[in-house]
């Protein structure tokens, strides 16, 4: 009888879990308030175990950008259980471009010290407005930057346009655009930054949270768990020449950055370090 009761018990206990779950409007939640008037055209929900989908993705490799600690391998992402894993890792190997005489940051470099992965749809995916829905988790310590961003298709950075959907590093969720300028590879930025201290949660970095951005003919709304971060209106992002980027297509980016000009010092963080995100997803009218 007690045997019994104990088996009623746990399938009582985990109907219970399971509708939680049901109910849990971060990890279910399409957003429905959000996308009315919209569908879904592209998603990767990353549920193969695995290499993440190379219909979907292609890899950066080797040190790409200001001056980041990191190499860029695709070893360091990968599919478990539902979610796409970017690992930074402190690892030390010699820098296959190394050279003695060079004076580029990214050769004459003898050692490679941090590996991690990048991301992109570049040549595969591409979207001209929309709603962009993220749901991830990040790890908040000192050196980490991790990254969901759009590049422009046309043109060289940042020219062709750059938003950061989610930017960390230092402390400040960031939610940034970026349009060009009458003076090559000079930007034009519109910023902005939350402390994480102000979602006044210390558990904040342990959980999965809801990035989405809102782009439209007349702005690009950039949100984190449905609190708006930052509103940039297109008629303010028109280069000099006439021009502007975000009136094109723009494909996307999943990073783990280290260091560099803003990721700050990670000699005290304990390595490894995960960026995990559970789907992706663009709905359009």
């Amino acid at each position: 009888m007690i045997q019994g009761r104990n088996v009623a018990l746990i399938i009582l206990f985990t109907l219970f879990l399971f509708q939680v779950k049901a109910q849990d409007p971060i990890k279910n939640s399409n957003n429905e308030s959000s996308i009315k008037g919209y569908k879904l055209m592209w998603a990767d929900e990353f549920n193969k175990d695995g290499a993440p989908n190379p219909k979907n993705w292609k890899f950066e490799q080797g040190f790409q950008r200001n001056n980041e600690l990191q190499w860029y391998q695709f070893q360091n992402a990968w599919c478990e259980r539902g979610v796409l894993v970017i690992e930074a890792r402190k690892e030390s190997k010699p820098n296959p471009t190394y050279s003695a005489t060079s004076t580029n940051w990214n050769t004459k470099r003898p050692n490679i010290e941090y590996t991690s992965s990048s991301l992109n749809t570049n040549g595969l995916h591409a979207w001209r407005y929309g709603k962009f829905i993220i749901r991830g988790k990040i790890h908040i310590g000192p050196g980490l930057w991790p990254a969901i961003w759009t590049l422009g298709k046309k043109g060289e950075w940042p020219s062709n346009g750059e938003i950061d959907i989610m930017e960390y590093y230092k402390g400040d969720i960031l939610a940034n655009v970026a349009t060009g300028t009458t003076t090559r590879f000079k930007a034009k930025w519109f910023s902005t930054k939350k402390p994480v201290t102000d979602f006044n949660d210390l558990n904040w970095a342990d959980k999965f949270h809801i990035w989405r951005m809102d782009w439209d003919e007349v702005a690009i709304s950039l949100y984190v768990d449905d609190k708006l971060l930052n509103r940039v209106e297109l008629k303010d992002l028109v280069i000099g020449n006439g021009t502007n980027p975000f009136n094109d297509p723009h494909y996307m980016l999943l990073n783990l950055a280290i260091g560099g000009d803003n990721g700050g010092d990670p000699s005290i963080t304990k390595f490894p370090k995960r960026f995990e995100v559970d789907y992706v997803r663009v709905y359009q009218k």
